[in-house]
């Protein structure tokens, strides 16, 4: 299978997509047990949500399931979150802490080693690529990068989460004026709610990428799935009208950010 789907545009947007696929191979897939095989910690349909939402933008969106190792870890191991609860490069458990593997059938470091390098390594430099491409014609590039997650997790998190959750590593990842514009149209969505550098601060790649002193800006945004899903349980089903409405303020956010960016070439 192809490790990852790339659509070039000549925006300065770049949608990163590393939790949408749903893809496991055989050989992986075998040694998940029941639980795994849910897949539950997807980021359903996030592609589908953001498609044709900024006309000229490029997307690279990673095709396989984060259980067979996560895009957006660091590739070192290292914890986004010291402290807290959280799954890891290749995660052992799922988001409420029960275990995706057969007994005995646990990742190994061989295991990690040949993913990293099967998996992961070709969806960051494809991503790496495009930054570099989009920056060469602009001058900036913003890596907006596209998340979901159940709006109740208590391993995870208390409560309900807001419907919004904007990251940017504290403002380091992104120019003031980026991380305003999330901030904007999200705090005057009507009926939504939203949050900046709560619970989630954006994760490895946002954190990578992201070194604005340079042109590259990244920001991620969470998504509570009780946006666009008719529940947050299997079978996982989008709700069109929910999205729909959803979409309106997601094309606003890009479409200024697109804006800023083109403003800031002259």
């Amino acid at each position: 299978m192809p490790v990852f789907e790339l659509r070039q545009g000549t925006s300065p947007i770049i949608l990163g997509l590393p939790h949408t696929g749903t893809e496991v191979p055989a050989e992986i897939h075998d040694r998940l047990n029941d639980n795994g095989k849910i897949l539950a910690d997807t980021d359903w349909h996030i592609h589908a949500l953001y498609a044709d939402l900024l006309e000229d933008a490029t997307s690279v969106r990673a095709t396989f399931h984060r259980y067979v190792i996560d895009a957006n870890r660091d590739p070192s191991g290292t914890s986004l979150y010291p402290g807290q609860n959280t799954t890891g490069l290749v995660p052992d458990t799922d988001f409420d802490g029960q275990p995706i593997w057969k007994d005995g059938c646990e990742p190994t470091q061989a295991d990690i080693a040949h993913r990293l390098q099967t998996f992961h390594a070709p969806y960051h430099a494809a991503l790496a690529a495009e930054i570099e491409r989009v920056k060469s014609i602009h001058g900036i590039a913003i890596l907006y990068d596209c998340h979901s997650i159940r709006s109740h997790i208590p391993f995870l998190f208390e409560g309900k989460l807001p419907d919004f959750n904007i990251g940017t590593d504290l403002g380091k990842t992104c120019d003031p004026a980026i991380e305003r514009i999330a901030v904007e149209v999200t705090g005057t969505a009507e009926g939504y709610t939203s949050i900046l550098n709560g619970r989630f601060k954006g994760g490895w790649t946002t954190r990578h990428y992201g070194q604005p002193q340079t042109g590259v800006h990244a920001i991620q945004m969470e998504l509570a799935q009780s946006t666009h899903l008719i529940t947050e349980a299997p079978p996982f089903a989008y709700d069109d009208n929910k999205a729909g409405q959803l979409r309106t303020h997601l094309k606003t956010i890009l479409t200024r950010m697109e804006q800023f960016a083109l403003a800031s070439k002259r």
